[in-house]
């Protein structure tokens, strides 16, 4: 095995703005595994509030890396227990290897990771295109200039309601909304029957993440599905989401790899829980991976690639929030590095 990774700073097509914060660019950190003439690669963006950076990832990588190449490696599972026991706290980087793992083994067996898992691409929900906190104007530009069937508006401003009737006057397409944290619970009870009124769908993460007491009231009195995110993180979380939450939204550098995703999605469905597959702005790279998962959950938010103005790598397209797929063994995707602007 050889390990090679490539640090990026990818622009994104407008300032990308939610309840945390404002970036420009989405700092990333690609890795690529090589095994026997084979590659596969995989993808962790670095993100402020989790409190890891590229050059986090990259000081790990270079300390361990004689060991993560002297691994026999067969298959993914036994390679992401390796991992996870050799850099316990580095969840984001254990993700991009893990990830590219799976893309050498899917190569390895000639057929893209969906087939592995037995996934019916038929089956895959529509992705969701992300507007991102602005005034309330700009917000409804951004709608325009995007025609899609399903929106994700993130929410926790002052303005909350003036924004979803604003875009609501102008499309007749699905609206979820995520407040990232941004309510209280006084707050949330008096803004979801008003979301619900303007046809919202679902409200993601409406309350800070350990405001358990807070989520179990609010569980029971909403009229809409909530989605944990920041809630859920890790495998341990999604049992801590039952009563809580109506479904969960896993992140594969949050949890730290497609390995322990297909087990967060086999437990939250034995618990009755909805399932979303979330962005972190990947690229092309990670979204491939979320992109194979889509036929095993409820729905998506694969729109990385929409809202970057760079990219690394093809292999996916949309149609109207329809993946379309390559079709290629492994992820889906090949790597081509920045092109030049």
């Amino acid at each position: 095995m050889k390990v090679n990774y490539y640090p990026f700073e990818l622009k994104f097509k407008h300032p990308f703005t939610i309840s945390k914060g404002t970036k420009t660019h989405q700092p990333t950190l690609i890795v690529e595994l090589e095994h026997f003439g084979l590659k596969g690669y995989g993808e962790a963006p670095a993100i402020s509030y989790y409190n890891i950076t590229v050059a986090d990832m990259i000081a790990d990588l270079e300390a361990k890396k004689a060991m993560i190449e002297r691994f026999a490696f067969t298959e993914p599972e036994r390679y992401w227990h390796f991992l996870h026991h050799l850099l316990p706290k580095n969840p984001f980087l254990v993700c991009a290897l893990d990830m590219a793992a799976w893309d050498l083994f899917g190569k390895m067996c000639g057929k893209p990771l969906y087939q592995l898992w037995k996934g019916n691409i038929a089956n895959s929900p529509v992705t969701d295109y992300t507007i991102g906190i602005d005034s309330v104007e700009k917000m409804v530009a951004k709608l325009k200039e995007k025609a899609w069937p399903v929106y994700k508006v993130k929410v926790g401003t002052a303005d909350d309601i003036a924004i979803i009737k604003a875009l609501r006057a102008e499309t007749d397409a699905v609206i979820r909304v995520d407040a990232n944290a941004g309510w209280d619970l006084d707050s949330a009870l008096q803004l979801i029957p008003q979301l619900d009124a303007l046809g919202v769908e679902l409200v993601e993460q409406p309350l800070a993440k350990d405001n358990w007491e807070g989520m179990k009231v609010l569980f029971e009195k909403s009229s809409l599905p909530l989605m944990a995110d920041e809630s859920c993180v890790f495998e341990k979380d999604i049992e801590k989401c039952v009563h809580h939450f109506h479904g969960v939204n896993i992140k594969l550098t949050k949890c730290s790899g497609i390995t322990p995703a297909l087990r967060m999605i086999q437990d939250a469905h034995k618990r009755q829980l909805k399932v979303m597959i979330g962005s972190m702005n990947e690229s092309t790279v990670g979204s491939g991976a979320i992109a194979q998962l889509a036929p095993l959950v409820d729905y998506i938010d694969m729109d990385g690639p929409l809202l970057l103005e760079q990219d690394v790598a093809t292999g996916i397209a949309y149609d109207f929030g329809k993946i379309e797929y390559s079709n290629t063994p492994g992820l889906g995707i090949q790597y081509t590095g920045l092109s030049p602007a």
